[in-house]
């Protein structure tokens, strides 16, 4: 089995923007460094999260940051954005150093962020949420001017090329549309400096171009761009520099026509990874889940497949196609209106979660901070949740067993940041997803359904992942694999099923998946496979 990523140079520069070898250098040369932080270290109790950090980003520059998951990019930028206060070092703001002792501050200087854990108000509207922490336009009599707020909050996302209904409460949009409220947000201010922490983790590929449009628009009006991404090939279109962190420490700062992928992957975990990933794929078994007919008004319609021992089942499909409300009804968490789901064979009702537990289903959730995990809890108790029936069979937490449970999983899925009695906020997004699926696993389901289980997920936590689905098939697991990156789908899944307006419209084997048929299926067209130009065809 290997496990790695594909990064090809070639493939990737097909995609970059026409810019002259220079265009970085000179833009370098004559611009100034607008936020940058010196010497700074950042300790959490005993952990120290980042050491002896320098970092700057120059007007109109993007400055593109990577590095594995608890590499401490997120919390570099949090020093920068004021919600954390530097232990060792300073920030600079024009050159000159600055106090930010909170993002109120930092954004009242022209320091703006859109953090990777979307951090809305689920129960305010668009609007509302966008005006969080800011001044509010005022009429007549002192009153908040609700009418010329919803107007602006409409020209944001016209100049993002959406629409979103923005007197709706955010909890009813979908996951990409909370990141543009989040990208909205920011844009609301006169920013001198945007940090993007992974801004397209949850945007379909049409809504990337978009943001790809706003990124150059910023870079045109001076401002800096500060662009997290475990997406090096967005790395690769946008950035002029690029800085590698590793383990909290600065690795290294270059122009990014003098680094090539595989130097970053390289400097990022410290170590080579292979070009690719491919499962080593097992016949049909028995079925272990099977679905028929199954609806749900304006969510899914008529939904049928067999999900076997062993097997990955990927789903593909675009955002609002009914993926993860298909995932959902399947664990309890919606309940459908009409179909039939069998587990081994025995129709199962399914309307609640603790009847998909009681079926050996485990739902592991997109949202991890949102759905998936109690952020001021503990790692351990956190890894041992699920599982708190199994441990209290009288009522009383059997505290030994679940700190063995916890540490058990945590080593094997290799959780690394924070001793297991920390809070899981306390974790980098990475290693907050290993704790999410630890909790799961705790349960040994039948059926596992996974929903965007690598999002956000750093390049060698990927390939961890990877691996850990691989060995779950060939235990015997059935794996529901729901996924936005086709990479992913086409490298674990045995079949693909793709999702279209709440519909299954197609179902593929992986020899016959390609990139080009399931998005043919997905968006609705026919597709045309390239004329055979081999000798047997022209015989």
């Amino acid at each position: 089995m290997s496990a790695g990523v594909t990064v090809s140079d070639e493939t990737l520069s097909a995609s970059e923007p026409a810019r002259s070898p220079t265009s970085s250098v000179d833009r370098m040369r004559t611009s100034r460094a607008v936020l940058g932080a010196v010497n700074v270290t950042k300790r959490f109790g005993g952990v120290t999260a980042i050491r002896d950090v320098s970092f700057d980003v120059h007007s109109g520059e993007v400055h593109g940051l990577v590095g594995e998951n608890g590499a401490g990019k997120s919390t570099l930028m949090k020093v920068l954005h004021g919600l954390y206060q530097p232990d060792d070092g300073h920030v600079e703001l024009d050159g000159a150093p600055v106090e930010l002792s909170s993002p109120k501050i930092a954004e009242g200087l022209g320091i703006a962020m859109i953090p990777q854990e979307l951090e809305l108000f689920p129960d305010l509207s668009v609007v509302e949420n966008l005006y969080v922490g800011r001044e509010r336009p005022r009429g007549r009599f002192c009153r908040y001017d609700d009418a010329r707020m919803r107007r602006t909050a409409q020209e944001i996302f016209a100049s993002l090329g959406v629409e979103i209904d923005v007197r709706a409460p955010t909890r009813h949009i979908s996951v990409a549309a909370r990141q543009l409220v989040a990208i909205g947000r920011a844009l609301l201010g006169e920013a001198k400096v945007m940090i993007m922490d992974e801004p397209t983790a949850a945007l379909t590929d049409r809504e990337v171009e978009r943001l790809f449009g706003i990124v150059a628009d910023l870079q045109a009006r001076g401002v800096g761009v500060v662009y997290i991404s475990h997406r090096l090939g967005e790395i690769r279109q946008l950035a002029d520099r690029v800085t590698v962190m590793r383990d909290g420490q600065h690795i290294a700062t270059r122009p990014k026509l003098e680094m090539s992928t595989e130097q970053m992957v390289a400097l990022m975990v410290g170590r080579e990874l292979s070009h690719g990933y491919e499962r080593e794929r097992a016949p049909r078994s028995t079925v272990a889940l099977e679905v028929s007919n199954l609806s749900r008004a304006g969510d899914f319609h008529d939904i049928g497949f067999a999900l076997h021992e062993g097997e990955v089942l990927g789903v593909a499909g675009l955002i609002g196609a009914g993926r993860t409300e298909l995932a959902q009804a399947l664990a309890g968490l919606r309940t459908p209106d009409a179909g039939e789901i069998r587990v081994a064979g025995t129709e199962a009702r399914i309307t609640q979660p603790r009847h998909a537990r009681d079926q050996s289903i485990a739902y592991v959730p997109e949202e991890r901070r949102a759905q998936g995990l109690f952020l001021p809890m503990s790692i351990g108790k956190n890894i041992a949740f699920a599982s708190l029936p199994t441990l209290s069979p009288h009522g009383f937490v059997r505290r030994r067993r679940e700190a063995a449970l916890s540490r058990l999983l945590a080593d094997q899925l290799g959780v690394r940041g924070a001793e297991l009695d920390a809070p899981v906020a306390r974790l980098s997004g990475g290693n907050q997803q290993k704790v999410l699926l630890a909790k799961y696993l705790a349960l040994e389901p039948r059926v596992l359904i996974l929903d965007e289980p690598t999002r956000g997920v750093d390049v060698g936590a990927k390939a961890e992942i990877y691996g850990l689905i691989d060995e779950l098939a060939r235990a015997g697991t059935a794996i529901l694999l729901i996924s936005s990156e086709l990479e992913e789908v086409l490298a674990l899944s045995d079949r693909v099923l793709v999702m279209r307006e709440g519909e299954l419209v197609s179902e593929m084997s992986h020899v016959d998946a390609t990139p080009e048929r399931i998005g043919a299926a997905a968006a609705g067209v026919a597709h045309h496979a390239p004329p055979d130009t081999s000798d047997e065809a022209r015989a």
